[in-house]
């Protein structure tokens, strides 16, 4: 229970307090054994607007890699095998639709993801609404305690309906495999995942202390016992439709929290610097100085 980052703000009996419930609530946690687990009754659908048989776009080999690559996408499949991400497509199958795989690397290390962009585009797309940012940080702002909890690779939360598998296929140099779980890269994956909080807590958000932009899902309240028994109710909740929360991105009892590019607090809102720092940087524009020299030379450039 020590992973989850705690304000430095709270007294030792609070510290205490959120220790224990957070203890009462650790079944509401993800471990290296179980990750994810198959929310119930909110398995994900695609549907698309072609009828078979499937276009040439929609069965592609794989990309070439390098050795480096090779290694790191083995080790990524064996570790998707292990929880049950995905599953290898048996030789008599048939096999539809197949998409490459990307190995991006970043500072020497990999992650990787499904080229699913032909897929999008012939998927219908789901219109849910996903909330306005600058209103849910304003829902936030009106609160003395803040607390952000997250999920480990949200999308994996969401079991792909098996109507649907024969869609989310990659192909690799070592096989073909079919995903279990919602991949990364989806069209709709933002909307089917704002659908189904709507539909687990319609309770608390009608109650506008549990605030959600996506993936980001915040708890705020003017007062520490109020802020403990919603935070207790929404663990609660996140364990009975067997939801898995990641402790180490989760942050308890903060008065000033960042949020999708933003500083939250009970005091008026401000942008996070650091995600606009490159911004900040480009010079202010020149045009009143081009225009006053273009003026002077143009006697020069009549004659």
């Amino acid at each position: 229970m020590n992973e989850g980052e705690v304000s430095l703000h709270l007294t030792e009996t609070q510290e205490d307090e959120l220790s224990t419930l957070l203890y009462d609530q650790k079944e509401s946690f993800s471990t290296d054994k179980e990750p994810w687990r198959g929310i119930i009754c909110h398995e994900a659908d695609i549907i698309l607007n072609i009828e078979r048989p499937h276009p040439p776009l929609l069965r592609r080999p794989a990309y070439p890699e390098s050795p480096k690559s090779r290694e790191a996408l083995e080790l990524y499949i064996k570790e998707l095998l292990k929880f049950c991400v995905v599953r290898k497509v048996c030789l008599n199958e048939e096999v539809e639709v197949t998409k490459p795989v990307i190995v991006a690397w970043n500072n020497r290390k990999s992650s990787m993801v499904g080229d699913f962009r032909s897929l999008n585009t012939y998927t219908v797309p789901d219109r849910y609404p996903i909330p306005k940012i600058k209103i849910a940080v304003t829902h936030i702002s009106q609160a003395v305690y803040i607390s952000n909890i997250d999920s480990l690779k949200g999308s994996h939360h969401n079991v792909v309906s098996p109507r649907a598998r024969n869609h989310f296929r990659i192909l690799v140099h070592c096989g073909v495999y079919e995903y279990l779980r919602m991949p990364f890269g989806i069209k709709n994956s933002p909307s089917h995942f704002q659908r189904m909080i709507h539909e687990i807590f319609p309770e608390e958000l009608s109650e506008e202390w549990f605030v959600v932009y996506i993936d980001d899902t915040i708890v705020r309240y003017m007062t520490w016992e109020e802020h403990t028994c919603r935070l207790s109710r929404l663990l609660g909740k996140i364990q009975s439709v067997k939801m898995k929360i990641y402790l180490k991105k989760c942050h308890f009892g903060f008065l000033k929290l960042k949020l999708v590019g933003h500083v939250v607090s009970c005091l008026p809102n401000g942008i996070d610097k650091n995600k606009v720092a490159e911004v900040l940087l480009i010079l202010s524009p020149i045009v009143k100085y081009l225009f006053s020299l273009l003026c002077k030379s143009m006697p020069y450039m009549i004659k």
